[in-house]
């Protein structure tokens, strides 16, 4: 296996070297099905899914030791429907001020959260740090899809003042800033704007997503961004297991070439078992480079997954370990490389 650096000093990425338990984190996740936070109990998305259950999901978070976790709201939740060929996908589209009204209730309602005193919201690049010596859950707070944005581009800057410091730019409606994988292209790549939004996120240090993104839309953005992104819940596609979700080779290294992340994420789509998915992040190790991946569950929105509770993630780094992976290579896969660009991108 490839052989991760030691974490660099001073970028918020704490090891066993810090006189603790090594990092567990979560690069993607909707604990609890957090973005329903807010939503009256007859509503049809919460009665379809179950309602929101996110302060207990952050009890058995901070209950399983892990320690820094992207809570993301999903910014087309109110256009999407269940499809029987490609699972998810938008059905109609928005109401003109529809997508950003529904994903400020969602801002608010995470931001409820991260007032919890057994909270630390990851606002700067030493937070994650802080969380830890405070004994602290680190809360990320994502935005899953441009979609609020509605074409403007302060919504970036108003999204960074209610706590957001990542933003996935697209999910499964074409947006108006590019393509993504499980629809026909549109636009051919990132659009003007979403290169305009990529610009604004690297000024103002918020963490640029790429999950759900094609692979011209990561060209493209990597082209625009001076600092390193992520693809926060995929795998590699392989022969046998393929899906518009999974990431050919060179899709995935050219995230990681320009220093970012790629999560290893533990869905239904192409793996079947919890063994499946040590092999696969085995494989991505291999292929992408210790340095480069870490762990994305999408935890309570996820599809047929093959982990689905933050007690399994002690067992899979011991999993990682018993397959060869050495202890700080673990410790990097299972945490360190996130809080590692946290720190690089954050302020």
């Amino acid at each position: 296996m490839p052989r991760g650096r030691p974490l660099k000093g001073g970028t918020g990425g704490p090891n066993a070297r810090d006189g603790q338990r090594p990092l567990l984190a979560d690069a993607h996740a909707h604990p609890g099905r957090c973005f329903l936070r807010g939503l009256p109990a007859d509503d049809p998305a919460a009665a379809l899914l179950g309602g929101d259950t996110s302060d207990r999901a952050i009890d058995e978070i901070r209950a399983s030791g892990v320690g820094l976790v992207a809570f993301a709201t999903v910014a087309d939740l109110r256009v999407l429907r269940p499809d029987p060929v490609v699972g998810i996908r938008a059905h109609r589209p928005f109401e003109p001020g529809e997508a950003r009204a529904d994903h400020d209730r969602q801002l608010r309602a995470l931001a409820e959260l991260t007032a919890r005193e057994d909270v630390t919201p990851v606002l700067g690049s030493g937070d994650v740090r802080r969380a830890r010596a405070g004994n602290t859950l680190g809360l990320l707070l994502a935005c899953e899809g441009g979609d609020f944005l509605e074409g403007r581009i302060d919504g970036v800057e108003e999204a960074y003042a209610a706590g957001a410091r990542s933003i996935t730019l697209v999910h499964y409606r074409v947006n108006e800033l590019g393509d993504i994988q499980t629809e026909p292209p549109m636009h051919g790549g990132l659009t003007p704007f979403g290169a305009e939004v990529v610009r604004e996120m690297n000024r103002l240090g918020m963490i640029v997503d790429l999950a759900h993104a094609t692979f011209e839309v990561t060209r493209d953005v990597l082209a625009v961004s001076d600092a390193p992104v992520m693809i926060s819940h995929s795998h590699l596609a392989s022969p046998g297991r393929e899906h518009p979700r999974l990431l050919e080779r060179e899709h995935a290294l050219a995230v990681t070439r320009s220093g970012g992340l790629v999560g290893a994420w533990p869905a239904g789509a192409a793996l079947a078992s919890f063994d499946d998915y040590v092999e696969e992040i085995l494989r991505m190790v291999e292929v992408l480079g210790v340095e480069h991946v870490a762990i994305g569950t999408d935890m309570d929105a996820n599809y047929r997954p093959v982990l689905s509770h933050y007690g399994e993630l002690p067992t899979l780094a011991e999993a990682l370990r018993d397959r060869g992976l050495g202890p700080e290579e673990t410790a990097l896969v299972m945490g360190g490389n996130l809080a590692r660009l946290v720190g690089e991108v954050l302020r």
